[in-house]
């Protein structure tokens, strides 16, 4: 065990000082040495700017005022980021001037109380909370931290529903993250944070971002009993409520002999009143009191009167309030004040988050081209009034296939692109954009360390298949670009502020960051500025929550071009992280022949046919003009077959006059001639590709 931390006296006078009338300190022992050390400490407290300052501010300010007496450096954070967020009832018009009345107000608080305000720093959220470091590193604790473990955290400062909104599973990582940004030893805060307070404790030391001391504050019970509120109008005393106002709200406060726990008038005599005279006494009743303990004793003796509390209490905030609002009366706060809280506040426009619209049918398309091919004829489409009304009138439509980095490249990519291909004939301009966050936020199948890596494999992969099929004229762009600019963060924070757990969980998983998959994608079609996304079945309810998000917050909204899934040699989707069942364009000649060979395909049985299913999507798409498919046969066995359509195909098999023994050798050769050319390009290359994509983790944990 370590020595105990010796204190000097005047050190011993600040810890004291720090820690009075707390209800609980975590991490006292941290506190101690750097007071041992003579370190220039550095603490936080942080407010929402929504509702005015009251009274109740009485209580974290008069700790603020003991950190400043004590030496401390205070930062008092306006979090204008949160309080924009609070269901988007508020501009930012609004917050601005909040923000500077807050300041103001606070300011005059502490300046009558007599506290130095030279160590005294305040700050606003939005300065560094939309910055790209802030919001990768809150990326990195969503991985970490499950949504269970953030809705617990928020228990007692976030409202509990059956479903909360997202944003509220974040409030707990985001003020835990402020600490790391505000540069901080310690935060302050009241009792109900405690639980933010542990999670910082627990998962900012994962990231290497250190570990902080924490000192809460009693929850103090209103003039109505309950906390007191900025909502909650009779259980508030304004800082700018008026003599008449005030004694009107404290004659009708509760004080109750019968539940001392909810005593409001008492309670600021504990946490307020005492500290601020000490060490001078209080005079009740003709008695002088100098500690809570005979207050309390006394009253609930009746040796001490409820009106006498009341009385004094009356005067006390009275004269502070005076100081207060006298700080206030200027024009330009006077103009803040009407500005940051409207007699008559503007009210949004409701919000339509109604259901998406039916998709067209192909008669309706094929009638709004006169007959002549559009590129969609082979796709499910989800609608949008933009797709619809550029259909219609025949204009060309911006397409864009989105991907994420979840793992290998696959051929469900290069059927992908020649989806892509036909559009472009049919007259469409295509562009692709790959995702690094898509693939971390499903469960770090892309690890963080592997982003930038992976986002380089994927894009040569991409040009090789393009180059195989002749695709040209198509960008290749990366998320990264963008994902992490301002408006593009504001963005992201809007939509979770509009969509509940239960909508969002559409990843399987237990972070938090599965849950930010889908908004990651709407956020990139957004941002992509397009008319439809190219996509698979499995991406039917991210293309449905997108729009839904969009036409919440008034954006334009995107179509969504369904194409089938390709199936891997399992039977199910071919997915990234199935390495065993899909087929890798850098696999070898054998592997290709042994996955296939593996796959189902029974003789005359079209279901499930895994070879037919790849000559349908894969290899008949890519016939030329009048080209057709030779199916090799010895001549015992009927010779060999020139077959120009897939139709034709199906018919042969059916028959059993293709049996497997002859279909998959010809899908084998072909898949592997698709390939071969991508096998001879990146040769050189492939060793550094993989392994900067698919980092070895020797640890054998998650980075």
């Amino acid at each position: 065990m370590s020595e105990p931390i010796e204190l000097n006296e005047d050190q011993q006078k600040k810890k004291l000082l720090i820690l009075r009338n707390l209800q609980e300190a975590l991490g006292v022992d941290k506190l101690t040495k750097q007071l041992s050390t003579g370190k220039n400490i550095h603490i936080y407290w942080g407010t929402a700017t929504t509702g005015r300052p009251h009274v109740g501010y009485f209580v974290p300010m008069q700790k603020v005022a003991d950190f400043l007496h004590a030496g401390l450096k205070v930062t008092i954070l306006f979090a204008d980021l949160h309080a924009f967020l609070d269901n988007l009832k508020s501009t930012w018009e609004l917050l601005e001037n909040r923000v500077i009345y807050y300041e103001h107000v606070i300011k005059a608080l502490l300046s009558a109380l007599n506290v130095p305000l030279e160590q005294l720093h305040f700050i606003r959220g939005t300065s560094y909370q939309l910055t790209e470091a802030y919001t990768k590193d809150l990326l990195r604790l969503c991985g970490l931290v499950s949504q269970r473990d953030a809705l617990r955290a928020g228990a007692e400062v976030v409202k509990q529903v059956e479903s909360p909104l997202l944003s509220g599973l974040l409030y707990p990582l985001l003020q835990a993250l402020d600490e790391q940004y505000l540069k901080v030893d310690g935060q302050f805060g009241g009792l109900d944070q405690r639980k933010i307070f542990v999670l910082a404790e627990e998962q900012l030391p994962k990231l290497k971002l250190g570990k902080r001391f924490h000192l809460m504050n009693p929850m103090v019970p209103g003039l109505t009993g309950s906390k007191m509120s900025s909502s909650e109008e009779d259980s508030k005393i304004d800082l700018l409520d008026k003599p008449d106002i005030v004694n009107r709200k404290i004659e009708f406060a509760s004080c109750s002999q019968e539940n001392v726990a909810e005593n409001g008038i008492l309670a600021f005599f504990n946490f307020v009143v005492l500290p601020i005279v000490h060490p001078n006494p209080v005079v009740l009743d003709g008695k002088e009191y100098s500690n809570f303990e005979e207050i309390q004793a006394d009253f609930l003796k009746e040796k001490l009167s409820e009106a006498a509390l009341k009385s004094f209490l009356k005067d006390f905030l009275n004269g502070i309030l005076a100081k207060v609002q006298q700080e206030c009366e200027s024009a330009h706060i006077q103009e803040v004040i009407e500005k940051g809280y409207p007699k008559t506040p503007k009210l949004k426009g409701q919000i339509d988050t109604g259901e998406v619209e039916n998709g067209l049918n192909q008669v309706e398309i094929s009638r709004s081209n006169g007959g002549t091919t559009t590129g969609f004829e082979d796709f499910e489409i989800i609608n949008s009034p933009q797709f619809s009304e550029k259909v219609k009138t025949k204009q060309p439509l911006k397409i864009l296939y989105r991907i994420s980095t979840k793992g290998k490249v696959h051929l469900g990519h290069f059927t992908a692109l020649l989806h892509l291909q036909r559009l472009q004939l049919a007259g469409h301009q295509c562009s692709i954009l790959i995702s690094d966050l898509g693939g971390f936020l499903d469960n770090e199948k892309c690890p963080w360390n592997a982003m930038e890596g992976r986002l380089e494999y994927y894009e040569q992969l991409l040009k090789q298949f393009m180059e195989v099929i002749g695709l040209k004229n198509v960008e290749i762009h990366r998320s990264n670009v963008h994902q992490f600019n301002e408006d593009y963060t504001l963005d992201m924070y809007k939509m979770v502020s509009k969509v509940t757990r239960d909508a969002s969980a559409l990843v399987s998983g237990n972070t938090l960051a599965t849950h930010l998959s889908p908004i990651y994608y709407a956020l990139d079609i957004h941002y992509a500025n397009v008319d439809a996304v190219l996509i698979g079945e499995d991406y039917r309810p991210f293309a449905e929550l997108s729009q839904k998000l969009c036409k919440s917050l008034g954006f334009s909204l995107q179509a969504a071009l369904i194409a089938p899934n390709l199936n891997g040699m399992d039977g199910n989707k071919m997915s990234s992280t199935k390495p065993d069942f899909h087929l890798d364009p850098l696999d070898t000649a054998n592997q290709i022949k042994k996955k296939i060979g593996g796959s189902f395909c029974e003789p005359g049985n079209l279901k499930g046919n895994i070879a037919l299913e790849l000559a349908k999507n894969v290899i008949f798409p890519m016939l030329k003009n009048e080209e057709t498919i030779l199916i090799e046969r010895k001549e015992e066995h009927g010779g060999n077959l020139s077959i120009a359509t897939f139709e034709e195909l199906e018919s042969l098999f059916k028959s059993e006059n293709v049996h497997p023994s002859d279909l998959k050798p010809m899908v084998t050769a072909k898949i592997n001639a698709i390939f071969e050319p991508i096998r001879k390009n990146l040769s050189q290359a492939q060793t550094k590709l993989l392994s900067s994509a698919f980092p070895s983790n020797k640890g054998g944990k998650k980075k």
